[in-house]
C-alpha cells in the first residue's frame, strides 16, 4: 500500500527531472534535446494524474509537488528555450545594442506568468472539468516545438523558416501565449470521468486530428494543433453559454 500511493510522486519527480536536464542540456547549447525533454516531462505529467487516479492514490502533498514540477518543467524549461532562440534569431538589433542585449530575457516571461497561472490553478476549485487559462503544459509543448521546426526547416529556409526564427514574432508569442495563461477564458481538459464516444466526441475528435497532422507535418503540427485545441475551447465556451 505505502509504495502504491508512491507512484504518482515518483512520476512527477520525474517530470521535474525531466525539466531540469532541459534546462541543463538548453543552456549548454542542444535546444532540441531540452525540447525533447520537455515532451518527456508532458508524458510523465499525463502518466501521475492517470496513476493517481488509477491507483486512488491522489493527496495534497502530489497535488502541491505536481504545481511544483509543472513550473519547473512548463515554466522555466521553455522560458529558457525562449531566452535562447530570441538570442539566436534575426532581426534583433546590431551587435552591441543594449536593445539587443536585453530583448531576450523577454523570454522570461514564461515562467512568471507559468507561476501565477499554477497559484491562480491551487486556489480554484472550480477548474475540475475545464481549466481558465490556457494550461502550462500546452505553452512548453508549444514553444519547445519552435527548435525543433528550425531543425527540421533549416535546410529549405522558406517562408516559415524565417517567421519562425524572427525575433519580433518570438517575442510576440511570448506575450500572447503568457497572456493567455492568466486570462480566465475557458480551455478544454483532457479529464475523463467516463470513456463513451458520445460523451467524449470533441475530444477524441481533436486527439485523432491531432495524431494525423503530427504523422502529416510531424513537429510543424505541433502549432496547428495549439491553435485548433484555443478554436475548439473556444467553440465549447460559446456553445455553453448559449444552452
Amino acid at each position: 500500500m505505502y509504495i502504491k500511493n508512491r507512484v504518482p510522486n515518483l512520476l512527477t519527480l520525474s517530470n521535474m527531472l525531466a525539466g531540469i536536464l532541459s534546462i541543463y542540456v538548453g543552456m549548454t547549447g542542444d535546444l532540441a534535446l531540452a525540447a525533447y525533454l520537455i515532451f518527456i516531462a508532458a508524458i510523465f505529467d499525463f502518466l501521475d494524474g492517470f496513476a493517481a487516479r488509477l491507483l486512488n492514490a491522489s493527496s495534497e502533498i502530489g497535488a502541491q509537488l505536481d504545481s511544483l514540477s509543472d513550473m519547473v518543467s512548463f515554466g522555466v524549461a521553455p522560458g529558457f528555450i525562449m531566452f535562447k532562440m530570441i538570442g539566436e534569431s534575426h532581426g534583433l538589433p546590431g551587435s552591441g545594442s543594449t536593445l539587443g542585449t536585453v530583448l531576450p530575457f523577454m523570454g522570461f516571461m514564461l515562467p512568471l506568468f507559468a507561476a501565477l497561472r499554477l497559484a491562480k490553478f491551487n486556489v480554484d476549485e472550480s477548474q475540475q472539468t475545464s481549466f481558465l487559462g490556457m494550461p502550462t503544459p500546452a505553452v512548453a509543448i508549444l514553444i519547445a516545438s519552435f527548435p525543433l521546426i528550425r531543425g527540421s526547416l533549416y535546410d529549405g529556409q522558406g517562408l516559415f523558416y524565417q517567421v519562425i526564427t524572427d525575433s519580433y514574432f518570438l517575442l510576440g508569442i511570448t506575450f500572447i501565449v503568457s497572456m493567455l495563461m492568466v486570462l480566465p477564458l475557458p480551455m478544454m481538459a483532457f479529464k475523463f470521468k467516463t470513456y463513451g464516444w458520445k460523451e467524449n466526441m470533441i475530444k477524441y475528435s481533436f486527439i485523432l486530428v491531432s495524431i494525423l497532422l503530427l504523422m502529416m507535418l510531424k513537429f510543424v503540427a505541433i502549432p496547428l494543433i495549439i491553435c485548433l485545441y484555443l478554436l475548439l475551447s473556444l467553440v465549447i465556451y460559446l456553445t455553453d453559454i448559449q444552452t
